[in-house]
């Protein structure tokens, strides 16, 4: 970059800064300036409005404009539900989707399950906060570059050449043969999904470690009075004390794995029967010119993700409720 390019740059922000600061301005000049009757409700719609006009044109227009092209083919003609006969019908569309069932169950469930255990084990040990910090260090690194970490754990040379890969490293000192582990299905979807559960379980341990030490500690040492063991303790009085945490932790793995992209598309690239729903509306609008069909994977992914929201939004209600 030149030094012209970065006075040029400099200029731009310091224009769009002085943009902003005369908008807000010139709108509690406004407001101001309104009678005092209506001068609360002025100047409440004042500041919503712009946030307001800002949600409509990047929320609500494409998530409307989404919908109308799933009902299009790609000359912009209406096909009706072509586009979505076409998902459940094509043999690789429905290989798209079984992959993002399998993601959506185990992703979830396996970081949830790890994490809680290693949450409940490490708890007030000696070092956990390293021990802690070793396991969310994942969630540190982008998807992709976990990604790219885990390729290399993949990675597959000849027969005969030094692997670089962890895995044919291991299976080549063990007398075994070096495998392409990211071109075999239904295999390679498996080695993709353990990179999510890699990052998720941080997530799922810091959230729930944090709900356990929130347990009273009266309620764990009645139970040790009246004589449970350590098992009926976690079930009788642990879970029922992190439930909300656990809907929160699953609801937000899970809404994190339905729109996964990054992990396939910087892997395999969805190739070898490894696309998801996220990947495949991305080829199809953008690499295969089928807007109508990857705005209809949109569609089918936002009501993949409706149920979870609507569930979590219904339990942490309850819970208000109880407090």
């Amino acid at each position: 970059m030149t030094t012209r390019d970065l006075i040029e740059k400099i200029v731009q922000v310091g224009l769009g800064l002085a943009v902003f600061i005369a908008i807000i301005g010139l709108i509690m000049f406004l407001v101001d300036k309104a009678p005092k009757r209506g001068r609360d409700f002025a100047q409440l719609l004042a500041f919503l409005a712009p946030a307001m006009i800002l949600l409509a044109i990047g929320l609500i227009y494409p998530a409307i404009r989404t919908s109308l092209l799933a009902f299009t083919n790609r000359a912009g003609a209406w096909v009706g539900l072509d586009n979505f006969i076409w998902m459940f019908t094509q043999p690789d569309a429905l290989i798209t989707l079984r992959n993002t069932l399998i993601w959506v169950v185990l992703v979830p469930l396996l970081s949830t399950v790890i994490g809680l255990a290693y949450a409940v084990f490490i708890d007030k040990s000696r070092g956990e906060k390293y021990f802690k910090a070793l396991v969310f260090m994942p969630m540190a690194i982008s998807f992709v570059g976990a990604s790219i970490i885990w390729r290399f754990v993949y990675e597959y040379r000849q027969p005969g050449d030094p692997q670089i890969g962890a895995l044919n490293a291991l299976v080549t000192t063990f007398g075994g043969e070096p495998q392409r582990w990211l071109q075999e299905p239904p295999l390679n979807t498996f080695l993709l999904i353990i990179v999510m559960i890699w990052i998720q379980t941080g997530f799922a341990m810091v959230v729930l470690s944090a709900s356990i030490k929130g347990i009273p500690t009266e309620q764990i040492e009645a139970a040790q009075l009246d004589g449970t063991n350590a098992w009926q303790r976690f079930r009788n009085v642990t879970l029922p004390g992190i439930r909300g945490s656990l809907v929160v932790v699953v609801t937000t793995i899970s809404i994190a794995t339905l729109k996964v992209f990054d992990i396939v598309r910087t892997m395999t690239a969805g190739n070898f029967d490894t696309s998801v729903v996220a990947n495949e509306m991305y080829t199809q609008a953008f690499r295969a010119g089928e807007p109508g069909r990857g705005s209809a994977l949109a569609l089918i992914l936002f009501l993949m993700v409706l149920p979870i929201v609507i569930y979590n939004v219904r339990v942490m209600r309850k819970q208000r409720e109880i407090r």
